[in-house]
């Protein structure tokens, strides 16, 4: 993926939050998201907000055993250590995506306004890709201008 990509991911509340308020300033998954620096992360909260509530700007990636990333990333991770070790139980590999930029939208755009701009749009579990002809990047840049 080149930069200026962009990705939707989904998220509990309480990250959105701390990523939007600059307490947390990196994403934590147990799988490698390949997205390039410079790209954008849409953040979709989860029901019962079902909404996206704003993005960021990808800094940097970082793959690598779990109490490595812990070591690296602990004090922007949004985490507690338990919290941490538990999501991270039986995997080899965590990974860390750098954030920075967080802007919360002023509005937040709906699920039922994504499934508008593109009928049967479910989010992802992981991430997905939009790319530049998808009808919910269109909808989500609208938002920003």
């Amino acid at each position: 993926m080149q930069p200026n990509q962009h990705v939707l991911i989904s998220l509990d509340e309480r990250h959105a939050n701390n990523i939007l308020a600059g307490t947390k300033q990196v994403e934590l998954r147990r799988r490698t998201m390949h997205v390039e620096p410079g790209s954008t992360v849409w953040f979709y909260v989860k029901k019962p907000v079902g909404a996206v509530v704003g993005f960021a700007t990808v800094g940097t990636t970082y793959s690598a055993a779990p109490s490595t990333v812990w070591r690296k990333y602990s004090s922007v991770s949004g985490l507690s250590k338990s919290e941490f070790m538990s999501y991270f139980d039986g995997v080899a590999v965590a990974s860390a995506m750098g954030l920075s930029g967080a802007k919360k939208l002023k509005k937040p755009v709906t699920l039922e306004a994504l499934r508008t701009a593109m009928p049967g749009f479910h989010p992802p579990q992981f991430y997905c890709r939009l790319e530049t002809n998808s009808p919910v990047r269109r909808r989500l840049l609208a938002v920003t201008v």
